[in-house]
């Protein structure tokens, strides 16, 4: 038996077979907190606190959000985010964020990992903060990830957030991109939206989870 093995027998001084569950080893647990789902024709999918039983405040210090096939109307379009604080609204705040992607063709021809500042990537900008790259919108196209936002109703710290996301291009490509970045304000956020740079959201669910 290796040294890693070895470790992994003990958690707590309890056997691996005793363990019940493992959010208690790597830290908080996920609660539910509000699904969304796709009528077929939204404009924008939005998570605003206090209605609809939606919690973004003080109770949890991380929200996730998971995207599950996330259907475009557009051809070569691209899922993003944006956020209001409290009392605002536009959602115009002003973040400043990096990516970078990696992606390979269905017949292995061209493969790359690259950094794309192509307004991929926003410095003190107030515009949606993109997610991903060309998602194609052919019936089995579709987009799948997670936004992990972190303590946004602090009021004295920016709003850090990480995404990741797979997306099926339309150049019949798998496209994992990485977007980081941070809501350059000291005021708590409290209102999230994403939509497609152009027309409608035609299927997916987005739901939220906090994160003590």
């Amino acid at each position: 038996m290796t040294l890693v093995n070895r470790k992994l027998i003990k958690l707590n001084n309890r056997g691996v077979r005793n363990v019940t569950t493992f959010g208690s080893v790597a830290g908080g647990s996920m609660t539910f907190i509000k699904k969304l789902t796709s009528d077929g024709s939204d404009d924008d999918l939005s998570f605003v606190d206090g209605a609809s039983d939606v919690v973004i405040d003080s109770t949890y210090k991380e929200y996730m959000f998971i995207f599950k096939d996330i259907h475009a109307e557009t051809d070569s379009t691209h899922f993003s985010f944006q956020a209001n604080a409290a009392g605002g609204s536009g959602y115009n705040e002003t973040i400043t964020s990096t990516m970078f992607r990696a992606q390979h063709a269905e017949d292995g021809t061209s493969g790359q990992l690259d950094y794309d500042d192509n307004d991929y990537d926003l410095a003190q900008a107030t515009g949606f903060q993109k997610l991903n790259q060309n998602l194609g919108n052919a019936a089995d196209e579709s987009l799948s990830g997670y936004l992990h936002l972190f303590n946004p109703s602090s009021t004295t710290f920016v709003k850090h957030f990480i995404s990741r996301t797979s997306a099926y291009q339309p150049t019949n490509r798998a496209l994992d991109t990485y977007v980081a970045g941070y809501f350059n304000t000291t005021s708590a956020i409290d209102e999230i939206q994403f939509k497609f740079a152009s027309d409608e959201i035609q299927g997916g669910t987005i739901t939220l989870y906090g994160i003590k």
